[in-house]
């Protein structure tokens, strides 16, 4: 099979706090001013990406996986997770606030829902003036405390909140309290789950007038309440990987491209590129690939050398 740089129709996903930078700013084709999530590349039950270009066009990656699973996946990859895509990558307009939630680790999850956890890390693409995100605890609490702020309206007072810019990054491990603020576009980066735990949406009620469902039980077990360092300080060395998340989920690096690097080949993980500023060329076999912002490319493992030229930042995300 000839291995190429493989793209995915976005699975766009309307939520009550959404709005419409995913297609002002991403270009995305939102039908909706709601519209909160663009899924970039997933193999999440029902949400399957499928391809929109090359040879594979139409099929899903699934499908693909299983025809070349170490070719697409990598060496290492499929030795550790089979045929398993292990990773969800999203793009997250939030014109409000999202609610405060938490994630179950792996154990947890796989417990209760037959699932893997949700560590997942924050790349900030644009964010208003004044927007913030909450992370954690601004001290180290416990479930009874936890418990009677929810009870007493007054979680909010317990948690960290950041401002934020363009450019920040932030570490979410399993069990780590958080919610997006409004104003914020978001590269999201994570483990292939769905499993959220919602603490406190602000009492909000949705289209038809109904509050949505909280998970405060499901939560006690799930959250670390010791307070927890989550911003990631990283270099931006031009025209380098400057890396800036490194776990046993995925490692991501950040590169300010300006004008040509040359990125060898790597046969033990897939890799995946999310364009978060600018544009840039990719060069694989005398063939020339165009991406913009808010474009996310799957590069299979066993595609031979490349090369990247232009002005952007990219996201560089693989498994190590």
């Amino acid at each position: 099979m000839k291995l190429y740089p493989l793209q995915f129709n976005p699975i766009l996903k309307e939520r009550i706090w959404g709005g419409t930078k995913l297609n002002t700013v991403l270009n995305k084709p939102i039908t909706s001013s709601i519209t909160g999530e663009s899924w970039e590349i997933s193999t999440v039950e029902n949400d399957i990406s499928v391809i929109s270009n090359g040879e594979f066009k139409g099929k899903n990656l699934n499908e693909i996986i299983d025809l070349y699973p170490e070719q697409v996946l990598g060496t290492f990859v499929y030795q550790k997770f089979g045929k398993q895509f292990p990773l969800l990558f999203k793009y997250l307009d939030a014109r409000e606030d999202l609610s405060i939630q938490v994630h179950p680790n792996d154990e947890l999850a796989k417990k209760r829902h037959n699932s893997f956890g949700k560590t997942e890390m924050w790349y900030v693409m644009q964010a208003d003036v004044d927007a913030r995100l909450i992370v954690g605890f601004k001290e180290k609490s416990s479930k009874e405390e936890y418990l009677k702020s929810l009870k007493n309206k007054t979680l909010l007072n317990i948690l960290d909140t950041k401002k934020v810019k363009k450019g920040d990054v932030f570490f979410l491990a399993t069990g780590t309290v958080h919610a997006i603020g409004a104003g914020t576009l978001i590269a999201e980066i994570q483990q292939t789950s769905d499993i959220t735990y919602r603490l406190y949406d602000f009492d909000r009620k949705d289209a038809q007038g109904n509050l949505r469902e909280l998970h405060v039980d499901l939560a006690v077990d799930a959250i670390n309440y010791d307070t927890i360092e989550t911003q990631k300080k990283y270099s931006k060395l031009e025209n380098s990987a400057n890396k800036v998340v490194e776990c046993e989920y995925f490692s991501t690096n950040v590169i300010p491209l300006n004008g040509t690097i040359v990125l060898p080949a790597n046969t033990k993980t897939f890799r995946v590129y999310m364009c978060a500023e600018g544009n840039f060329d990719l060069k694989l076999n005398d063939i020339v690939y165009e991406y913009q912002i808010g474009d996310t490319i799957l590069i299979p493992a066993f595609v031979k050398e490349f090369e990247i030229v232009g002005k952007a930042t990219i996201l560089e995300i693989y498994i190590a």
